[in-house]
């Protein structure tokens, strides 16, 4: 069996699954971890519940979805079937959509600016749920992306802390597709260290192994496991 998103000794029939499971486990061991530190989050954004159920019959639990809005016209059926699914949002989260988002999702990693903050703190008071929280970190201060810039972050995890009374569970980052990632997931990791954070997502499918080493606790694979994304209409 697959223990949730953890590399796991048993393999699964779904190839793509089982290759990169392999391939956390390796990284892991390679660097003195132990697999079952690293969480695959299986990113099934644009896929459908026909792409995504052989995963959930190989034992895997753990996925991401980039938009509120589509994950809700797969999942609520899926967590119905599934108990033990953990889903997590990957993508910008709009304040509109924070309602939905706290009921749906059981970690948001992209928590951001104060506004957010803010309307989350109210939802998961209104609703007595509380995904884990993750800040998203704009490692390479592009302007196209979202995330807090490196300098901000302290700031604003103690304002989500102290402020809105926040637990900020882990970071996240996506570093410049023409950068050495290397350096982005050490910046991270430094930031995290001095916040007291423990949970690191970072890592993707063509850097996750390299993030394993950075001490990455989550990496989000997408195509290297379900293959080309299916073209949007």
């Amino acid at each position: 069996m697959l223990a949730n998103g953890n590399a796991a000794t048993a393999t699964p029939r779904h190839a793509g699954l089982a290759a990169v499971l392999e391939r956390i486990a390796d990284a892991a061991r390679a660097c003195g971890r132990a697999p079952e530190e690293v969480t695959l989050v299986a990113i099934s954004k644009t896929f459908d519940e026909q792409a995504i159920l052989p995963l959930l019959e190989d034992g895997h639990r753990v996925f991401g979805e980039n938009r509120v809005q589509e994950a809700m016209t797969k999942w609520p059926g899926l967590k119905q079937r599934f108990a033990d699914i953990e889903l997590h949002l990957v993508g910008p989260l709009q304040t509109n959509k924070v309602k939905d988002a706290v009921a749906l999702f059981d970690c948001i990693q992209t928590v951001d600016r104060p506004k957010l903050a803010q309307r989350l703190a109210r939802e998961i008071a209104a609703q007595g749920r509380r995904p884990d929280l993750f800040v998203q970190v704009n490692t390479g201060e592009e302007p196209q992306k979202a995330g807090v810039l490196p300098a901000d972050a302290d700031a604003f995890i103690r304002n989500c802390r102290n402020e809105h009374g926040l637990t900020i569970d882990g970071l996240m980052c996506i570093p410049p597709i023409d950068e050495e990632p290397a350096l982005h997931f050490a910046l991270l990791e430094k930031i995290a260290a001095r916040n007291d954070i423990a949970k690191l997502s970072m890592g993707m499918s063509g850097d996750f192994e390299v993030a394993i080493e950075f001490g990455a606790t989550h990496v989000r694979v997408g195509s290297a496991i379900f293959g080309a994304r299916p073209p949007v209409g």
